[in-house]
């Protein structure tokens, strides 16, 4: 563990009253770090779908261009905090990358494999129920295979042991960095969930068209 990594998990433990090992806050850390992580994924992987939808793209056009976005803004998200707590870019990004990368590579493998064996979900087009109602169970089953992924890595001092004191505004922005856009995770998650709803909502109603 190198001494940044040790530091953070210094942290948690006063933070918490005990070693970021224990049962309770950890929970609560690695749902956290798990819903950030996934609210960025849910975002990008929407996004590379709509997109790819609209163009016409094969499914094996489509995926590659979610995945990519998903991991885009999932580390766009992560960044953010720190850009405004003054780290220069660099090492936000090396943080963001040591941080997030494997949480997301676990949610995107789940994602996209609970896409495929749903019946018709990559194939069912924008209005269709069939995504709609597809999405969420795709999105649940990502955040159930990443949250002991980043219970894991909280316990060694990593993954969101790294960013938490920026994701939570123990830095205060100052000078330009003031004006870096802040999202907070449950308003975004709750964005998402709407938009999802909404989707399923328009899909049914052109059914009965």
């Amino acid at each position: 563990m190198t001494q940044h990594q040790a530091d953070h998990a210094a942290h948690a433990r006063d933070e918490q009253g005990h070693d970021p090992g224990g049962h309770g806050d950890m929970r609560g850390m690695a749902a956290s770090a798990t819903m950030h992580c996934l609210t960025g994924c849910a975002i990008g992987e929407i996004t590379g779908l709509i997109i790819g939808t609209a163009l016409g793209l094969s499914a094996l056009a489509t995926i590659p261009l979610a995945v990519s976005l998903a991991f885009f803004f999932g580390y766009t998200l992560s960044t953010l905090p720190l850009l405004r707590a003054g780290l220069p870019t660099a090492r936000a990004l090396k943080i963001v990358l040591a941080a997030d990368t494997l949480s997301i590579l676990t949610m995107e493998v789940v994602d996209n494999a609970v896409m495929a064996v749903i019946p018709g979900a990559m194939e069912a087009g924008l209005v269709n129920p069939v995504f709609w109602a597809s999405m969420p169970l795709a999105f649940t089953a990502a955040f159930v295979a990443a949250f002991p992924v980043n219970r894991w890595l909280l316990g060694r001092g990593q993954g969101h042991a790294l960013t938490h004191d920026y994701h939570h505004g123990e830095h205060a922005p100052s000078g330009y960095r003031r004006f870096i856009p802040h999202f907070a995770t449950t308003t975004l998650a709750a964005a998402v969930a709407a938009f999802m709803a909404g989707g399923l909502v328009v899909s049914l109603a052109d059914l009965l068209v």
